[in-house]
Order: C-alpha cells, then structure tokens, then sequence
C-alpha cells in the first residue's frame, strides 16, 4: 500500500485546474475560469512590481534592494546598447520586464513550498504562455520594421551581397527562417523548463519507492536519488536565469534587425 501511495506522476504538475470551478465561466464559447497558471502569473506580477516599486527610492546612497533593481536595468541597457545601439534604449521598459517576468515565473516555480501543502506552478513550461511571449515580442518587431522601413522591410529577406543567381532561392530560405523565430524563441523555453521539473519528479518518485521498498533501496537507490535532485534543483536555479537572458536576448537580436536591417 505504501508503495502505491508513493507513485508520482510527472506529468500532474503541468495540469491546469480552475480554482473556482469551471461553470458560469464561459465567454464568447470560451472557457476563462481562474486557474493556478493564472494564480501563479498574478503573484508573479505582484512581486515583480513590490521588486522594482521597492528599488525606486532614489536614495543618494543607494541600498542593496535600490542597487539590485539598478544592476538589473543597467544589465538590459547595456545589452540592448550592445546589440541595437542608442536606438535600443527606448525599448528597456519592455525588455527588462520581459526578462525580469520570465526570471520570477522560472524561480518561483522552483520553491520547496510543496512541504507546506502550497504547489507552485511554473506556467513557463506551458507553450501557450512562452508563445504568447513570443508573439508579442515578435509583433513589435513587425510592428517597427515596417513603421521605420515601410515596404523596404521585405530587404531584410534578401542579405547584402546575394549573388544574382540565388535572388529567387535566399530570400525564401531567410522568410522561412523569419517566420520560425517566434515558435524557436517559445520552443526553447518550454522545453528547458518542463524537461527540468519532469527529471525532478521522476527522481522524486525513485526516492519514495525506494524508500517505502526497504532500507536497502533506500540507501543505494534512494539516497543517491536525493543527492542528484539536490544537484538538478541548483542547476535548475541556473537554467531559469540562463533561459529569462536567452529569451531577452534574442528579442533584443530581432529588434535590431527591425531597427537597423541588418
């Protein structure tokens, strides 16, 4: 019995369940209850703005909280400065809260506050919610391209110094290549944080099994399992800073082609 209790189930983390129930909740044919995704974006968004709101005092000397929310927007201009020139300064607003919600969503979906009975939900390792991301990113793109170029857009698809020979073959390849970007950019960061909780899970589920099998499962199986969990759960802490930079940082290499049309 003990064994069976212990099964783990991957795959249950990613569910969606309406916190309220499902009925009385539709709209327009579409089902908008409030789920835990939903839950968890709305805390995300109100420790985002208590982070930023807490280090904007302006303080002649600047505390650890006011330096904290300084280095990470001096940490976006100056890579959107890197990769857009001065033309990329106007679009810190939107890259530092792009980085800055992903990073919050990644960590929190970390938290070991499942001993308390409080689940968190990474809803970063939902396509729906990186493709939304992505989108809007990709929009404004579209959006400046063709506000600062016009149709002189279109030239971004054919690279200076094409031959002749291939202006039939290029600038298809370079549209296909164009029109990925957004499913590549949400891809990468769905499938780096769901592929980090399902490992977490099934050694969590090697680590409960062996255990309830006896101790000497427990020991050869059970504690190198829990030895490995403590080591992913660190990298993991890595992967969603290196996943929130990724994101903010191909975004800021597509508004620079939007920009400069390079």
């Amino acid at each position: 019995m003990a064994a069976e209790e212990g099964k783990v189930d991957p795959m249950k983390q990613f569910m969606l369940e309406p916190l309220f129930g499902s009925e009385g909740w539709e709209l327009a044919g579409f089902n908008i209850a409030f789920t835990n995704s939903a839950l968890w974006m709305a805390v995300t968004v109100v420790l985002l703005w208590a982070f930023v709101a807490g280090g904007m005092k302006r303080e002649l000397v600047p505390g650890r909280w006011q330096m904290a929310v300084e280095s990470f927007t001096g940490f976006i201009d100056d890579m959107l400065e890197a990769n857009v020139g001065k033309a990329g300064r106007k679009y810190v607003p939107y890259i530092f809260s792009l980085f800055m919600f992903i990073l919050f969503a990644n960590l929190l979906g970390l938290l070991p506050i499942g001993v308390f009975g409080v689940h968190p939900f990474t809803f970063t390792s939902h396509f729906t919610v990186t493709g939304v991301l992505a989108i809007l990113s990709f929009s404004i793109v579209l959006i400046v391209g063709f506000w600062k170029h016009g149709l002189h857009f279109f030239s971004l698809f054919v690279p200076h110094g094409t031959p002749l020979w291939l202006i039939w073959l290029i600038p298809v390849i370079e549209l296909i290549s164009f029109l990925v970007r957004p499913f590549s950019l949400a891809l990468r960061l769905f499938v780096a944080m769901m592929a980090g909780h399902v490992l977490l899970k099934v050694l969590s589920s090697f680590v409960i099994d062996s255990v309830n099998a006896g101790p000497i499962f427990g020991g050869f199986i059970g504690i190198p399992s829990f030895v490995l969990m403590i080591a992913i759960s660190a990298l993991e802490i890595l992967v969603a800073g290196i996943q929130a930079y990724v994101f903010a940082l191909l975004t800021s290499l597509y508004i620079n082609d939007a920009e400069n049309l390079h």
